[in-house]
Formats: C-alpha cells, sequence, structure tokens
C-alpha cells in the first residue's frame, strides 16, 4: 500500500481544511490534501487525495475513515491508483463521421 488515499462520497461541502480536520481527529497528520473541483463551476467533485507520511499512517486513515458518516454521506476511503493511459479524452460525437 502506498501513501496516498483516494477519499470518495465526500460532501459537495467539504474542502481542505474539513478533511484535514478529520484525519488529525483519526490521529495522524496528513502532508498533502487535494480536493478535487470542477473547472467551470469550483464545486468540489465529491472525492479529494490525502497523502501521509508513511504507508503504516496511511492504512491506518482508511481503517479510521473507511465507511465513516460525514453530513450524511458514508465515505469511500482507500489507497489512491495512478492513472492509466489512454482513458478519458472526450471529445468526438461518438458516431461515425
Amino acid at each position: 500500500m502506498g501513501s496516498r488515499l483516494y477519499v470518495g462520497n465526500l460532501p459537495f461541502t467539504a474542502d481542505e481544511s474539513s478533511l484535514r480536520a478529520l484525519v488529525v481527529a483519526a490521529g495522524h497528520q496528513p502532508t498533502d490534501i487535494t480536493v478535487v473541483k470542477d473547472r467551470e463551476t469550483g464545486r468540489s467533485r465529491g472525492f479529494a487525495f490525502v497523502t501521509l507520511a508513511s504507508e503504516g499512517a496511511a492504512q491506518a486513515v482508511v481503517q479510521a475513515l473507511n465507511g465513516k458518516d460525514l453530513e450524511g454521506r458514508a465515505l469511500t476511503v482507500n489507497e489512491a491508483r495512478e492513472r492509466t493511459a489512454g482513458g478519458g479524452s472526450g471529445g468526438g460525437r461518438g458516431g461515425r463521421y
């Protein structure tokens, strides 16, 4: 397991400071937090990435926060996976040209 975590099913009101407070309350200090936001609206897209200093800390945070309720939503917390090449380029009309 790596030290970077995916946190999903976040309430749209969640921001870096509220997520940091949640991780700190679980007993660990995150080194970086990025709440992913919509480019056009600036509103949270409902997920974030949290980096911790060690794999052990990351495992402890997964255990503490996965399934935890935050503003009526059960969080999904697991190891972040690296992006794979070739996905989601968008564009196109979805049919023949």
